[in-house]
């Protein structure tokens, strides 16, 4: 019988538990595999801990360094990104490509734009480039130090509730995060996300030489809209855009092998094109 999505993130734990690193007062957890290899910093978005990209961590296994990291439950946004710019320093992974999806991939632009001479390379995923505005849609209009963490949880599960019924993996995906919702994010945790992305200041233009930079979107993304995506390419001007038509908001979860295969073209482990032909977009199926 085919493992569900649930079931492969388990046994990956089972293997890599995710462990506390503290820094500046924050307590982080990471996942780090690897030895050898170009280096690569996992940053998820609100619903993942570090074990999320599980699929990626695995199948780079071996010829890459990868650390994948779970956000602490204090800080602000710019605290994080200079704390992810420690821990590259402190894992010996100056030069490394940053990869972050969603929230992460707010964390990452900033970490980039504040400390090129650390990193070796951008992939802003599935994310936008501005939150001017964000503090008038739930639920970041909310008192987050104040409203019950039930109800920040019902709303993420009511979210969720379209994606539970889906056939196949989409349905899988959203029985995946229905666990981080109901408690594997702590409270201090999930509301510590969405205050650092509502008061996240605005980001400062990108040094990184173009050439390193990437984007990640999908056709049905619903969290992210076209407006969002078109956004993030103009401010970015990325060597090149990788499209899902369809992924939704978590393409390394719905097409796991397509987006390792872009992430081995971006560390240099595959030839351009070799996954993703050069000036095309993927566009695969659900």
């Amino acid at each position: 019988m085919m493992q569900t999505l649930i079931e492969k993130r388990e046994a990956f734990t089972q293997e890599h538990a995710e462990e506390p690193r503290p820094r500046g007062g924050r307590h982080w957890g990471m996942i780090r595999t690897g030895e050898d290899g170009p280096a690569l910093i996992l940053l998820p978005g609100t619903l993942g801990r570090a074990d999320i990209f599980f699929h990626q961590t695995r199948a780079l296994a071996g010829r890459a360094r990868v650390v994948a990291l779970s956000y602490p439950g204090s800080g602000t946004l710019e605290d994080w990104a200079a704390d992810v710019a420690g821990f590259a320093r402190d894992e010996g992974m100056e030069n490394a490509v940053l990869l972050g999806s969603s929230l992460g991939g707010y964390v990452a632009q900033r970490a980039v734009a504040e400390f090129p001479q650390v990193f070796g390379g951008l992939v802003a995923a599935n994310t936008l480039a501005s939150v001017q505005g964000i503090g008038t849609v739930p639920p970041y209009a909310l008192d987050l130090d104040a409203v019950p963490i039930d109800d920040l949880r019902a709303g993420f599960l009511n979210g969720l509730a379209a994606l539970r019924d889906a056939p196949g993996v989409v349905g899988e995906l959203a029985a995946l995060l229905v666990r981080e919702v109901e408690g594997r994010i702590p409270e201090d945790e999930m509301r510590a996300r969405l205050k650092a992305l509502k008061h996240a200041l605005p980001l400062p233009e990108q040094s990184l030489s173009p050439d390193r930079i990437f984007t990640v979107e999908s056709g049905d993304d619903h969290l992210i809209t076209p407006e969002m995506r078109e956004a993030v390419r103009a401010a970015l001007r990325p060597a090149r855009a990788f499209r899902f038509e369809t992924g939704t908001h978590f393409p390394y979860l719905t097409h796991p092998e397509s987006y390792t295969g872009m992430l081995e073209e971006v560390l240099g482990l595959a030839a351009p094109g070799a996954h993703w032909p050069e000036g095309a977009l993927v566009t695969p199926g659900p």
